[in-house]
């Protein structure tokens, strides 16, 4: 079922809770329909947006037993996200557990000790655990945004190449909904890019 931050979304954007466009749904689709077709007649009659007529397509589509992209057995809504730069895995470990690196993904905190066990919580108030601590090669937590009801299970990875470059690879698992994953897949992105220009930007 969608999690809070997708239901508080979706009245947001049109005025009408998930509840409410699930009775209404019912009434206005018929299950056998593609899922083109059912967004098409979504976004026509009741004037939403083209994104937001995707979305009441998926989160409508899993209640009738459709299982989007991103959602597994074991893992749940999963995201995996990586990018390649061209500066030292050693470096790149460095930075993203420093005090300039760590407001990139976790935010404004006054300790953070790279140990199993180890609790945080930012100003912004993402809070964690990590859980396996592999000293440049891999970090594993549980972390969550304020907003969400549950914790999601973080691990990011720095894998090294043959020409010295790094590939840092997140990946995400046991997020709310899809909604909530492309929200994270957007986010992680956005930071991967950030690491990257920094990092480059000081190798020059």
């Amino acid at each position: 079922m969608p999690g809070a931050v997708f239901r508080q979304a979706v009245q947001d954007a049109t005025g009408i809770t998930w509840e409410e466009w699930v009775a209404t749904l019912k009434q206005a689709v018929d299950s056998s329909w593609s899922h083109e077709h059912m967004k098409e007649h979504i976004c026509e009659q009741f004037q939403v947006s083209d994104e937001w007529g995707e979305w009441l397509t998926v989160m409508y589509g899993q209640l009738l037993g459709r299982i989007p992209v991103g959602v597994t057995k074991d893992a749940g809504v999963q995201i995996s996200v990586r990018k390649t730069i061209k500066v030292e895995q050693e470096k790149v470990w460095d930075y993203l557990t420093s005090p300039q690196g760590l407001p990139l993904w976790i935010g404004d905190v006054s300790e953070f000790r790279l140990q199993k066990g180890y609790e945080f919580k930012s100003k912004e108030g993402i809070c964690g655990k990590l859980t396996v601590v592999l000293p440049f090669r891999k970090l594993r937590m549980k972390w969550k945004l304020p907003e969400w009801e549950k914790p999601s299970r973080l691990q990011l990875y720095l894998l090294p190449t043959d020409s010295g470059k790094t590939t840092i690879a997140i990946h995400q698992e046991m997020l709310d909904d899809v909604y909530v994953r492309e929200l994270m897949r957007r986010f992680w992105a956005d930071k991967l890019e950030q690491i990257k220009n920094y990092l480059e930007g000081r190798n020059e």
